[in-house]
């Protein structure tokens, strides 16, 4: 009976990543539908990809589908025609990455989740099919700078650090479940304006744009197929891009540049900088910007205690464990340490 879970040690599976002679192709998808047997969709979609070699994150919930993947380009168009045989995922809309070497995901996981997106929203209260209008990236990008819109960005602030729309409000929150109501207070006093929202793939937007005309608001308006989409797009048209910066992804890339600016600093020393990393010390694995240089000085930690830990004995390690987990368990207070350097940074220029 085949093991549907890869439990190979990382280092080994990354290995085998760097070893293939072959190319992949990185894309991502999603899709709201209802489902009541999650569990054995799971299952077949878990033995069909593994049986293509297929690696990625997928989360699926009674509510639908989000993937984001690695494909053999080998075996790309027999990945594409096996949606068929499901009517819950026939005619997806498939979006490529901007940047693609391939090399995004060393394993495939398929997890099974309350939700696609943890939102904290009582769905039971307001119309979660009510969305927004959607908007080619064409219009989108001739919108986005009329100063009568307000445009938005509804990911995480560790995304938008890196990249952005100009002009775009960009909302303080390290979770979308902290952003859809910081956004709705934001906004009050735009209710009668235009609102264009934007995230990586369109998946947040769908649940915000709802939220939002179930909260007052008139006119609003989200990024069909997000910055992915726009990015290829505005490249194919021969436009220049109103979004500025890297597009944050969360795979081993953890980036992908869609202009040539960089727009934010690297935490430890305020050198111009947009390249996200996690601390190499596992006991803390926060996610921040981190330039060569720091990365050299740190060896790759967030601080010089993680770089301690990181580098001393296992039995150190297992020793100081408990005191380091209760002293930075709280990932949000100590992120807010790294926005202090930044801010100070900025003072001094």
């Amino acid at each position: 009976m085949m093991n549907l879970h890869n439990n190979i040690d990382r280092r080994i599976l990354q290995k085998r990543l760097d070893e293939e002679n072959f190319k992949r192709v990185t894309i991502s998808f999603y899709r709201y539908f209802r489902i009541t047997e999650v569990q054995e969709l799971r299952d077949a979609l878990y033995r069909e990809w593994n049986g293509m070699n297929c690696f990625g994150r997928v989360y699926i919930a009674r509510e639908g589908i989000n993937a984001q993947m690695s494909i053999p380009e080998h075996y790309l168009e027999q990945f594409l025609d096996g949606f068929n045989k499901y009517d819950l995922l026939k005619d997806i809309p498939v979006k490529y990455a901007i940047e693609d070497d391939g090399k995004s995901f060393y394993k495939l996981t398929l997890k099974i989740r309350p939700k696609l997106v943890a939102d904290g929203l009582d769905e039971g209260a307001f119309d979660v099919t009510n969305v927004g209008t959607h908007l080619s990236a064409i219009d989108f990008h001739r919108l986005s700078t009329d100063p009568a819109t307000v445009v938005v960005d509804m990911r995480n602030h560790y995304e938008s650090e890196i990249g952005h729309f100009k002009g775009a409000i960009c909302p303080e929150a390290d979770t979308f479940r902290e952003e859809i109501k910081l956004v709705v207070d934001l906004l009050q006093d735009k209710k009668d304006k235009k609102i264009l929202l934007y995230c990586t793939g369109g998946i947040r937007c769908e649940k915000a744009s709802a939220y939002l005309k179930h909260e007052g608001f008139a006119d609003v308006n989200q990024l069909h197929g997000g910055i992915l989409e726009y990015a290829r797009k505005i490249k194919q048209e021969g436009l220049e891009s109103n979004f500025t910066g890297k597009n944050f992804v969360f795979d081993q890339r953890l980036g992908e540049r869609v202009s040539d600016d960089i727009i934010s600093a690297c935490h430890q020393c305020g050198k111009t900088c947009d390249n996200h990393t996690n601390c190499a010390n596992d006991l803390c694995h926060i996610l921040f910007i981190q330039c060569p240089e720091c990365a050299s000085v740190y060896n790759g930690c967030c601080s010089h205690e993680c770089r301690e830990i990181h580098e001393g004995s296992e039995e150190k390690r297992m020793q100081n464990a408990p005191v380091f987990k209760r002293k930075f368990g709280n990932r949000k207070a100590y992120r807010k340490s790294f926005l202090l350097v930044k801010a100070a940074h900025e003072f001094q220029k």
